[in-house]
């Protein structure tokens, strides 16, 4: 309906500018700027017509605002969605599931939970401030009552306008059947009437015009006020919720990357790939079976130095620290070792040792 009405305005123009024309021609009084009373008023119908394009275009881009941000809070919603729901996979993975080499995934996983939850949470509450501070404000302004009463006021000022040149046409017109048929009284009279209702059109149009003009020119400048406020407050809303997602990822980050170090950096567990050293009294004893016999094989005694530190399990087993020196005594065949340090005796992984043919005196010392 807006685009025949706009289509009759302009053809309704063309009428009267082709009937201004033809009266020009044949040197009738009045032409389009014989509608105005003064050049004020030619001015003001120029500012209300530019008015009339800058308050169309701004609610056309305050319309496209509201319909990209209603676009985007419902994608948002959805991408709210999908990432609950991996938060809730990740949630599960860490607390059902666990691994015999360790739960470094499982802490992993509900660390990113935890993290997932917390972004998708800001994700809900930028949403929330876009349909509240951008979407809501700037439909009420592209619907509201001042704009709607603004333009009305326009369409009307347009409309008397166009019948206040139509009657300056139409008082052209008798101007020249009394100059053709001078003396006639009837011509006269009506002339006189037509002029009449041209000076009340014209008086009206002029009073129209100016309130017209007046809330034209408030509702363009409360459409500029408010888009920049709602755009400032749509920058400002996003901008806050990178800040809060990225100090989220970075937690998470430094969480992931420690226990990557963590593990990256620690020895390997010979004990999970190989058997149990064999009983220390066993060994030592008079109760050896045949079987540990076989795994045994007595060495000659050498220095060795600890390259990596070892934590015993139970009594049977030494401790051992990096750069401590061993008196190795024993070696089996299943990655095991038995030795003295520090005054003490017991098995350790033979990978975790190197053997050393030279020794400082003072390094031989802290053996025994």
């Amino acid at each position: 309906m807006e685009a025949i009405r706009k289509q009759a305005s302009k053809f309704r123009e063309q009428v009267a500018r082709q009937q201004q024309a033809v009266m020009k021609q044949f040197g009738g009084g009045y032409g389009a700027d014989g509608v105005f009373a003064n050049e004020a008023e030619a001015q003001q119908h120029s500012k209300l017509e530019k008015l009339y394009i800058s308050t169309r275009a701004a609610k056309h881009f305050q319309r496209d605002i509201v319909r990209g941000v209603e676009g985007y809070i419902v994608t948002g919603s959805k991408q709210v969605e999908i990432g609950n729901k991996l938060c809730e996979d990740g949630k599960k993975y860490g607390t059902e599931n666990t691994c015999s080499s360790g739960s470094t995934l499982s802490k992993a996983a509900l660390s990113f939970a935890k993290a997932r939850s917390m972004m998708e949470k800001e994700r809900g509450n930028l949403l929330k401030a876009l349909g509240t501070q951008v979407a809501e404000p700037l439909r009420a302004m592209v619907m509201g009552a001042p704009l709607e009463d603004a333009r009305h006021l326009a369409q009307r000022y347009d409309r008397m306008r166009q019948e206040a040149e139509a009657q300056a046409i139409e008082v052209s017109k008798r101007q020249m059947k009394l100059r053709e048929a001078s003396g006639n009284s009837d011509m006269v009279s009506r002339l006189e009437a037509a002029e009449s209702k041209l000076q009340e059109l014209k008086s009206n149009m002029g009073v129209l015009g100016k309130e017209a003009v007046a809330a034209m020119t408030a509702v363009e400048a409360q459409q500029q006020r408010l888009t920049l406020q709602r755009l400032i407050a749509l920058v400002e809303s996003e901008r806050n919720y990178h800040q809060k997602v990225l100090q989220i990822l970075d937690q998470l980050e430094r969480e992931m990357v420690s226990e990557r170090q963590r593990i990256e950096g620690a020895p390997p567990v010979v004990e999970s790939s190989m058997p149990p050293p064999p009983a220390y009294e066993e060994v030592n004893g008079i109760f050896m079976r045949n079987t540990v016999a076989e795994l045994v094989e007595t060495v000659e005694y050498f220095l060795a130095e600890a390259i990596q530190s070892y934590q015993a399990e139970s009594d049977t087993e030494l401790n051992l620290s990096t750069g401590d020196y061993i008196v190795v005594r024993k070696v089996s065949n299943n990655g095991w070792a038995e030795g003295e340090c520090r005054g003490k005796a017991g098995w350790f992984p033979y990978d975790y040792i190197e053997k050393r043919e030279r020794v400082l005196a003072s390094k031989v010392a802290q053996v025994f």
